[in-house]
């Protein structure tokens, strides 16, 4: 939301106010500092153990006072979380209009991604501006009957960030490199078990490669990853690395295994090729470009098509081809300009 915030800031007359949930502190800080943002509202919804319909329920309670105080002409939620839900149905319920960064990506099973394929569908129902950041996720925002006027291409705003800061951010490293982040709800259990049995098998038949993966701190993640990763030489496992140290790692990497749909894009941006550890996607216009694949959650098939992407100087040259699928930059500066009534021009992927 940086570049939005940003450009939203630019203009004369607009009042902003920033929400942070409160989730994950650790990480939101180096943010804070790197675009000079500081939220204005801590909602402080987080606590150990809890369940998503907890989550739900306070994130409402807690986002209803934050409306009838505030009382705003738009509430701007991001993506597909939980607190993004709450926020757009309060908001709805305070008739307060909702404007969706990262409208309409669909996978078409709301079990992958769970809970986020219901809820980014339930927010671009209750919302009036659906900023969506490619024309596939236009195309779904129509077929489910989206108002057109409410629709608008621009792009994705964490291509906008990554593009600021591109220019200083290492090169690759002259050793290989893999980047691995796995935090899905989805493959928690067996699925993530056999993804690590993967990695582990991987790890070990290129030991001359090495295999870099920050942990997600839930407990349904580190506690395997350190069960079944720990005590191999050239597989580290690290604290979760804040945004500036994971865009130096992305950049550093051969290529790329991920559950994260922000790493889907962003890594095609710097030309690093993606294998996408998930049955489904709501970006499929990596895949289809050939700058990413979907490999699932099998082990057998993960070791298959890392190895092909390692082996096969071809193959890789052909994936790692530096491409603007999901935006070029003014996203931000687009959604500011619609929501000030300002001119604007869409969103042209090339």
């Amino acid at each position: 939301m940086a570049p939005v915030l940003s450009a939203l800031g630019r203009r004369p007359g607009v009042e902003l106010r920033v929400c942070a949930s409160g989730q994950h502190r650790e990480l939101l800080e180096p943010l804070e500092r790197l675009f000079g943002l500081r939220p204005d509202l801590d909602l402080r919804l987080m606590r150990p153990g809890q369940s998503l319909n907890g989550l739900l329920s306070e994130a409402l309670s807690v986002f209803d006072r934050v409306l009838a105080d505030e009382a705003p002409d738009w509430l701007l939620v991001q993506g597909d979380t939980t607190t993004a839900l709450a926020g757009a149905l309060a908001a709805f319920h305070r008739q307060v209009r909702v404007g969706h960064v990262e409208a309409g990506l669909r996978t078409g099973d709301l079990g992958r991604p769970f809970p986020e394929e219901l809820n980014r569908r339930a927010v671009d129902l209750l919302a009036q501006a659906h900023f969506a950041p490619t024309p596939r996720a236009v195309s779904a925002l129509q077929a489910e009957g989206a108002a057109p006027e409410r629709i608008h291409l621009v792009g994705n705003t964490v291509v906008d960030a990554l593009l600021g800061l591109r220019p200083g951010l290492p090169p690759t490293a002259q050793r290989r490199e893999v980047l691995v982040t796995v935090h899905r709800r989805e493959s928690f259990g067996e699925p993530l078990r056999r993804i690590f049995a993967a990695l582990r098998r991987l790890a070990e038949r290129y030991p001359e490669v090495l295999w870099i993966y920050p942990v997600h701190p839930n407990p349904n993640v580190d506690g395997p990853a350190r069960e079944l990763l720990a005590g191999l030489p050239n597989l580290e496992l690290h604290e979760p690395f804040d945004y500036p140290r994971l865009l130096e790692q992305l950049a550093r990497c051969r290529l790329v295994l991920t559950d994260s749909g922000g790493l889907q894009e962003e890594a095609p941006v710097l030309g690093k090729p993606v294998l996408v550890l998930r049955e489904t996607t709501e970006r499929p216009e990596g895949v289809e470009a050939g700058v990413a694949r979907l490999v699932g959650v099998e082990e057998g098939a993960i070791v298959r098509e890392v190895s092909l992407l390692l082996d096969c100087d071809e193959l890789y040259d052909t994936m790692a081809r530096p491409t603007n699928l999901y935006g070029d930059g003014q996203a931000g500066e687009r959604i500011a300009a619609i929501l000030a009534g300002e001119p604007w021009t869409p969103f042209s992927p090339e």
